[in-house]
């Protein structure tokens, strides 16, 4: 709770400044009047100008109460056993005393300063009882405890400051940390919403653009040769651009309030229309699905579609047309994908004939997403993927789903 010296703003030290001039005035007058006045409770002798300085030193040493508590409850305690020790005039003397008492435990650093208060406190009673021990009369030596007292109530005053303001500041210090902890939670669903909105942009595009991609170099192939060909290539170019189209608006759609353009979320029941489209990117499609115990958890199911497309996605963009085996088995607890090609034909000529590594990490036009996206995909279910080549040259992807996602794990 210290404060190094001149780090206080001029407007404190202003405050302090003017505190020690009136403490000082209010001690050196109140003595003089105490000694004037008629009737005094004890004889009083005449004071002296040590006495005077005494009380000056004390009245100003409260100047820097703020910035060395502890030294100048030393200089006040110092000259008050001095004072009294002399048996000059008692009066309001013990005002600069009380006032460091209560600047040393508010501005101290609490344990240290109250230990520091209460030897102190007690250091001069037992300077000020014997000093009052021949007071006449005796009535008088009610203001010995009474500085005793006041002594004690300053320093517990003080404390008491210092405890409510340490209490503020952790309060404050809890509430920043709440406050950064909610924009940190806001920021973490923000990125996994964006995340997420990405992985469905990359599958259906890359998708898309695939199969896209094969059906115009079919066009451009067969176009003087066989129109009849070209048409449906272009007809397939032309729903499938069209399927995307619908699946961006319903991925973009989260952005927006209303439910314009929205489409059934991606699942396992769209698999037929995945692998038609797949066969007219020339791919020989053999699918081995047996339905279901039970209905799929809706993440498990949105999850596969992407992983089979993204799969399927890879086999045209970097094999070409081939056959191509998708297998899916259900079990008690776990979906199982395999999807198995047999990898690039001799001279076929097809996309990806002369195309990039297998291991979905890179394509023509830079490293690409596929692989990670999909292993991605399962781990955020508690599940696992495998992606190899096969000893006959071909590619093996393998996924594990488990129904109970475990995502929070992961």
């Amino acid at each position: 709770m210290n404060q190094r010296a001149g780090s206080f703003p001029l407007r404190v030290v202003a405050q302090d400044v003017l505190l020690a001039l009136f403490v000082t005035v209010m001690q050196v007058q109140g003595t003089l009047a105490r000694v004037a006045a008629d009737g005094a409770a004890r004889p009083l002798t005449e004071l002296t100008g040590l006495g005077l300085a005494l009380l000056v030193v004390s009245g100003l040493a409260v100047a820097g109460r703020r910035r060395w508590p502890a030294a100048v409850f030393a200089v006040t305690a110092l000259t008050s056993l001095v004072y009294y020790g002399l048996d000059l005039p008692d009066g309001p003397g013990w005002l600069a005393l009380f006032v460091s008492l209560y600047s040393l435990t508010a501005y101290g650093d609490g344990r240290r300063s109250l230990m520091i208060a209460g030897a102190g406190t007690a250091v001069l009673a037992a300077g000020w009882l014997p000093a009052a021990a021949d007071i006449k009369p005796h009535a008088a030596i009610g203001w010995v405890f009474f500085r005793i007292g006041a002594s004690v109530m300053s320093a517990a005053l003080g404390e008491s400051v210092r405890s409510r303001r340490v209490i503020a500041a952790e309060a404050q210090a809890r509430a920043e940390l709440a406050e950064r902890t909610r924009e940190e939670e806001a920021r973490a669903r923000v990125d996994a919403e964006r995340l997420r909105i990405a992985r469905e942009v990359h599958d259906t595009v890359a998708h898309a653009i695939a199969i896209i991609n094969v059906q115009s170099g079919v066009t451009a192939h067969v176009l003087d040769k066989r129109p009849e060909q070209a048409r449906q290539a272009l007809q397939a170019i032309e729903q499938t651009s069209s399927r995307a189209l619908r699946e961006m608006r319903a991925i973009l759609g989260v952005l927006r309030d209303d439910g314009d353009g929205r489409v059934p979320p991606a699942g396992l029941d769209q698999i037929g229309e995945l692998t038609a489209k797949a066969r007219e990117a020339g791919l020989e499609v053999t699918l081995d699905a047996a339905p279901p115990a039970a209905p799929l958890p809706s993440a498990v199911g949105g999850a596969a579609y992407r992983i089979l497309q993204e799969a399927i996605t890879n086999v045209i963009r970097h094999a070409g047309p081939t056959r191509v085996t998708v297998a899916l088995s259900s079990g008690i607890d776990l979906l199982e994908i395999r999807v198995t090609d047999e990898g690039r034909r001799a001279a076929s000529g097809g996309p990806g004939a002369d195309g990039p590594s297998r291991d979905g990490r890179g394509s023509p036009s830079g490293p690409g997403r596929g692989i990670a996206g999909m292993r991605e995909r399962c781990r955020l279910l508690g599940g696992d993927l495998d992606a190899r080549p096969t000893p006959a040259g071909g590619f093996e992807v393998t996924a594990r789903l488990p129904f109970a996602p475990s995502g929070s794990r992961a």
